[in-house]
């Protein structure tokens, strides 16, 4: 799960990282207001306007209704903050990580204008190579990471934290050397890692980034940025942070989907895939890959879905507007193939059946759920294994 960079800021700031005042306004009017007390607050007229939606990129990004305009924006006064809030709001803002299309803006966060002397780059994250926690820290910071790695990776440095003690003094010390930083202004860095080491481990995140990270003319240090992402496995543990979700920046599709406990993930292919076993799963949409085509999504119904999640997942499916087939490959252990077979019929009767549909069942109760399937009297193709199943849906589609 994502959140915007003002909520993300928010829970830094409860773990006691510090961060610049803000106030997030989802009219202009509120924004006018956010600034005005800003600066009152600072004794600065200068306020940053920024776009809040879960995307990086924004201050490259530009809106479509005012081709002119970032998605972060430095203004002076109240009255400015408020025209430029205007702007924003209800627009359309396209960057490179939302892709042509965009994504709309909702809310702004007003924030003080600051003395930036040095951005730098920092994030916390999980290393599946070595099932640790890693600190990773960069002098480029304001850049986009990935090309950091790719053109110069010797820039990026990392600490990997070992659990049972946590992040080692000496360690955000060294990250702090290593940045170019000394005497006081390194003291606080490594207080700062310290604190965002911990706020990564608490929240659950599975990454945490401030990007930029900045040294401000008086030495301070402070998260910018904020861009924070949970392990939706762990939110039970976290109904607080889970509360900040906003459904407008997600995928219809797979919120629906996690309301019946499904596993899936849009993608931009044709063939729409549904399937037991994540393994599987991935198996299946190789496979279709291998004859030609790209599945339309990932949909793992689980090991124990009833007639109602498949009914429930075949209607997530047929919603993809580019979908031009359905495969549903199912291996019956603990899920039955007669209950998949049930809720296929229940499924493309309720909704229709605009593409070609191949099933293949195996395992427990299989020659059930192929009896009911022949029975139904509905246009399904049956695939005798998985290889033969899905050479069939890619045929039917091409």
């Amino acid at each position: 799960m994502k959140i915007h960079e003002y909520q993300g800021k928010a829970l830094l700031k409860a773990q006691g990282v510090p961060v610049p005042l803000s106030q997030v306004a989802f009219s202009a009017a509120e924004a006018e207001r956010a600034a005005r007390d800003l600066i009152e607050q600072t004794g600065n007229e200068i306020v940053v306007v920024k776009a809040q939606i879960h995307a990086g990129g924004r201050g490259k990004g530009r809106f479509e209704e005012h081709p002119d305009l970032g998605g972060v924006k430095v203004v002076k006064g109240a009255a400015a903050a408020k025209e430029i809030a205007q702007q924003m709001l209800d627009s359309t803002l396209v960057t490179i990580q939302t892709g042509p299309e965009g994504k709309k803006v909702g809310r702004v966060l007003i924030e003080q204008g600051m003395d930036i002397q040095r951005e730098l780059y920092v994030a916390a994250t999980l290393d599946r190579a070595t099932g640790r926690t890693t600190l990773m820290a960069s002098t480029e910071g304001g850049m986009e990471i990935e090309v950091v790695a790719e053109k110069t990776p010797e820039k990026i440095l990392r600490e990997s934290i070992d659990p049972a003690t946590g992040l080692m003094p000496f360690q955000a010390r060294k990250l702090a050397y290593g940045l170019g930083l000394a005497d006081n202004v390194a003291k606080k860095m490594a207080r700062f890692l310290g604190k965002l080491a911990t706020a990564y481990e608490q929240l659950d995140c599975s990454l945490l980034e401030v990007n930029p990270l900045v040294i401000t003319g008086d030495g301070e240090v402070l998260a910018l940025d904020a861009k924070a992402t949970f392990d939706d496995n762990a939110l039970y543990r976290h109904k607080d942070v889970e509360e900040l979700r906003d459904p407008s920046e997600e995928d219809p599709a797979e919120l629906e989907a996690k309301k019946f406990d499904l596993s899936y993930v849009n993608l931009d292919g044709t063939i729409g895939c549904m399937v037991n076993g994540a393994g599987l799963a991935m198996a299946t949409m190789d496979i279709i890959k291998f004859f030609g085509a790209k599945p339309a999504n990932f949909l793992d119904v689980g090991g124990g879905a009833t007639v109602d999640r498949v009914t429930a997942a075949f209607k997530i499916i047929t919603r993809d507007p580019n979908l031009k087939g359905i495969l549903v490959n199912i291996f019956g252990g603990i899920m039955k193939c007669d209950v998949i077979a049930q809720g296929v019929i229940a499924a493309v009767k309720e909704v229709g059946l605009q593409v070609p549909l191949v099933v293949r069942l195996e395992g427990t109760n299989v020659e059930e759920g192929k009896r009911l399937l022949e029975n139904s009297g509905l246009p399904i193709t049956t695939g005798s294994s998985l290889r033969d199943a899905a050479k069939k849906i890619v045929e039917l589609t091409t």
